[in-house]
């Protein structure tokens, strides 16, 4: 292979893309939950927790947005929709969060709870970085069934729904959305986050050319274009960011970190960017 050529598009990236082919969009959810229960979650399992979001817990720690608990002393709520086996959700709660995984799949739910089972009792090294100075008494975890754009799984963790996380992450949830997706992804991350939140966003793939089919969807520009920019996430992802003008833009966020990780997962090719955004 030359330098200049693309490596080969993985074969599970073609059954993933394959499976969602022709589907109507509404059919989207049950296509997910129809992999779950044919045992094909290797084709987004990345097997541990992102270090990318474990060195931005660890290395912020002091920063009053990313400290566990209030100062009241309860502790912080953490979401990660879409959450797969759980890894995120484990290694949140094990730095002291109440964290949340939230999937549209019985299957997905029911695996994640055994997973956990295990993981919180011994928790494995991969959970923990170089900045971690422990001990922290863990949080509570909790799974969720249910479809992030719908309402009611809210009252599986509030009785009255109402309900705001104070740490929103996201890493293949956005990118497994079809575009048309993407302007109600960006409403009800707004919806979902507290005032005083943060929602974080593992930006993948970043390799990838936004007008080849997915999932994975390539995100290139896209979570500015919505979170700030208030677009819809595909016409004006080429243009530059507006960061001096963020204030002005209609996009219901604004963007407090947005850096190169110093780790991540090899299937990000090292595109992959960390961006840290709050509600306006």
């Amino acid at each position: 292979m030359s330098p200049t050529q693309e490596p080969p598009t993985p074969v599970v990236q073609g059954r993933l893309i394959g499976h969602f082919q022709g589907r109507p969009l509404d059919d989207h959810g049950s296509g997910w939950s129809a992999l779950w229960d044919s045992d094909e979650s290797d084709l987004w399992d990345r097997g541990k927790p992102s270090p990318a979001l474990i060195d931005l817990i660890e290395q912020e720690k002091d920063s009053a947005i990313f400290q566990p608990l209030k100062p009241d002393g309860q502790r912080k709520k953490a979401l990660v929709p879409g959450c797969g086996r759980g890894y995120d959700v484990i290694m949140l709660a094990l730095h002291g969060f109440d964290a949340f995984g939230l999937e549209i799949s019985a299957t997905g739910v029911s695996t994640a709870k055994t997973y956990a089972a295990s993981e919180m009792q011994q928790p494995q090294e991969y959970n923990f970085g170089l900045g971690w100075t422990g001990p922290v008494t863990p949080g509570n975890v909790s799974f969720v069934e249910g479809d992030f754009f719908k309402p009611g799984w809210e009252r599986h963790i509030s009785a009255n729904g109402d309900i705001k996380f104070d740490l929103v992450y996201d890493y293949t949830f956005l990118c497994a959305l079809h575009p048309q997706m993407r302007p109600q992804w960006a409403t009800r991350m707004s919806q979902v986050v507290a005032p005083d939140g943060v929602l974080v966003c593992l930006e993948f793939p970043m390799y990838k050319d936004p007008t080849h089919p997915g999932p994975p969807w390539g995100l290139n520009g896209v979570h500015w274009d919505l979170l700030a920019r208030g677009g819809d996430g595909f016409k004006n992802i080429g243009e530059k960011p507006e960061v001096d003008e963020v204030d002005q833009l209609p996009g219901r966020f604004r963007r407090l970190q947005y850096r190169k990780p110093a780790r991540s997962y090899e299937g990000g090719r090292g595109a992959d960017m960390l961006s840290v955004y709050a509600l306006k």
